[in-house]
C-alpha cells in the first residue's frame, strides 16, 4: 500500500468514526449496565462539599442571570424582560447585563428594562464582561446568556433542578436556531449534535455547550482565556477540577439563525479563533484529569471534529490522485465534490424557495451546513495562526 493509500483511508476511517461511529459507539454504551458506565463521583474539595440545590422540599437558590452586551440597544430591552417574565420566584432571580463598551444605549435600554445592576465596561471582550458580573452576582448560581436569546418560561427552574445533583457543577440547556419569520430552521446535523450530547451527558459529561442557556454553581466558576469561550472551555474543566457538566433538554432558549451563508460562514468563523486557543492553550487535549471514557468523548467529539476539514482535505486530495484504481476512490471524490457543490447553491433563491420538508431541500441544508462549518474551522485557524486575537466580538447582522 502507497503513502497516497494510507493517508486516503486512515483520513476516511477517521471522518466516517467522528461522525457516525462515535454516535453509535455511544450508543452501545448507554444500553450497556449503568454501573458499567456511571460517572465518577467527584473528587474535589467544592463538590464534595455542596449539597443539593433544588430537591423537593429544599429552598431554591438565588440565581444571577448575567448577560453580556455589545450594542444590543435593540434587543437588550426584550431580553430583560423575557428573564423578567422566567417561572421561578423574582426575588430569588438578579439581572446583571454588562456593556461592553457599548457605543449606543445598550446600558441606558438595560436599565429602563429592569436590570438589577448594569456594567459600563471598557471595551475587553465577552469573556471579560462576564468575569466581573460574577465578580458582583449574589447568586449561589450564575447563568449565562446571548443578548438575543430567549428563555421558554420554564428554562431556569429546569436547569436549577439539575443542580440537585451535588456533583453538577455545569449545565447547558438547548438551543434551536429560527429564521427571521420564527420558523425552527436548527436542521438535521444540528439534532444529530444535541443527540450526542445527550448520550455524552448521560454517561459522563458534555464536551461541549452553548452561549445561549447554561448555568455553573458560584464556586464552581472559572475565568478563562479572553480568547477563549465558556462554550467550550467550560465543560472540560469542570471535569478537569472534579465536577460533572451535563445537558438539560428540556430547558430551552431559541436564537435567530444568520440570514445568509455569508454571515453564518462569519459567525462560524468567529467561533472557531475562539475554537483553537481553547484546544492548544487551555488544556483541551492533556489526558491529565479525564477518566478513559471521557478521554474518549473529548479524542472522538472535539479533538477529531475540529481536525475534519484537514481530514476531508487529504482524503479529497488523495482520492483524485488514486481515481484511475479503482471505483472506491472515484466514489469518495464524487460524494466530497457534491457536499460542495451543494452547499454553493443552497443559500440560491431558486433553491432556498424550495419546501424544506422535501428530501432534496433537506440535504442541500444539511451539506450547506456541514460544509460551513468545517470551512469556518480552517480559515478561523489561520486567522488564529495570523494573529487575529481580538477578544472582542461582533453581533452578526440579522441575528437580532
Amino acid at each position: 500500500m502507497t503513502v497516497v493509500e494510507i493517508v486516503f483511508w486512515v483520513s476516511v476511517a477517521l471522518i466516517a468514526y467522528t461522525q457516525v461511529g462515535y454516535g453509535l459507539l455511544l450508543a452501545v454504551l448507554a444500553r450497556l449496565p449503568r454501573h458499567a458506565t456511571r460517572a465518577p463521583a467527584p473528587t474535589s474539595a467544592d463538590a464534595t462539599g455542596s449539597r443539593p440545590l433544588a430537591v423537593p422540599g429544599a429552598q431554591l437558590p438565588k440565581v444571577s442571570l448575567i448577560v453580556a452586551a455589545y450594542n444590543e440597544a435593540d434587543v437588550i430591552g426584550r431580553r430583560v424582560a423575557n428573564l423578567r417574565a422566567l417561572d421561578y420566584p423574582p426575588e430569588l432571580v438578579e439581572i446583571i447585563v454588562a456593556s461592553d463598551g457599548s457605543t449606543d444605549s445598550t446600558a441606558a435600554h438595560a436599565r429602563a428594562a429592569g436590570a438589577d445592576i448594569v456594567l459600563e465596561l471598557p471595551r475587553g471582550g465577552k469573556i471579560r464582561a462576564q468575569d466581573a458580573s460574577v465578580e458582583v452576582a449574589g447568586g449561589a448560581l450564575l447563568a449565562f446568556s446571548d443578548a438575543n436569546s430567549e428563555w421558554q418560561g420554564d428554562a431556569l427552574a429546569l436547569l436549577v433542578d439539575a443542580f440537585a445533583d451535588p456533583a453538577v457543577g455545569y449545565v447547558c440547556g438547548d438551543v434551536t436556531f429560527t429564521d427571521p419569520d420564527g420558523s425552527n430552521q436548527e436542521g438535521v446535523y444540528w439534532r444529530y449534535e444535541m443527540w450526542l450530547r445527550r448520550l455524552e451527558s448521560g454517561l459522563r459529561s458534555v464536551t461541549s455547550g452553548n452561549g445561549a442557556i447554561y448555568a455553573t454553581r458560584r464556586e464552581a466558576y472559572l475565568s478563562v482565556n479572553p480568547l477563549a469561550g465558556h462554550d467550550l472551555s467550560f465543560p472540560f474543566n469542570m471535569v478537569k477540577r472534579g465536577w460533572r457538566a451535563v445537558y438539560a433538554t428540556q430547558a430551552r432558549a431559541s436564537e435567530k439563525m444568520a440570514p445568509s451563508i455569508e454571515s453564518e460562514f462569519a459567525r462560524k468563523r468567529r467561533m472557531a479563533r475562539r475554537t483553537w486557543p481553547t484546544i492548544w492553550g487551555s488544556g483541551l487535549i492533556s489526558p491529565r484529569g479525564y477518566d478513559p471514557l471521557y478521554a474518549l468523548m473529548i479524542f472522538s467529539h472535539r479533538l477529531l471534529r475540529y481536525l475534519a476539514p484537514f481530514l476531508h482535505g487529504f482524503a479529497l486530495i488523495a482520492s483524485l490522485i488514486l481515481i484511475g484504481r479503482g471505483w472506491v476512490y472515484v466514489a469518495c471524490a464524487g460524494v466530497q465534490v457534491a457536499f460542495l457543490i451543494a452547499a454553493l447553491l443552497a443559500p440560491l433563491p431558486l433553491i432556498s424557495a424550495l419546501p424544506k420538508r422535501l428530501p432534496f431541500s433537506r440535504l442541500m441544508l444539511i451539506a450547506r451546513y456541514y460544509v460551513v462549518t468545517n470551512w469556518a474551522l480552517a480559515i478561523g485557524l489561520w486567522d488564529w495562526l495570523r494573529g487575529e486575537r481580538s477578544p472582542a466580538w461582533e453581533t452578526v447582522d440579522g441575528t437580532r
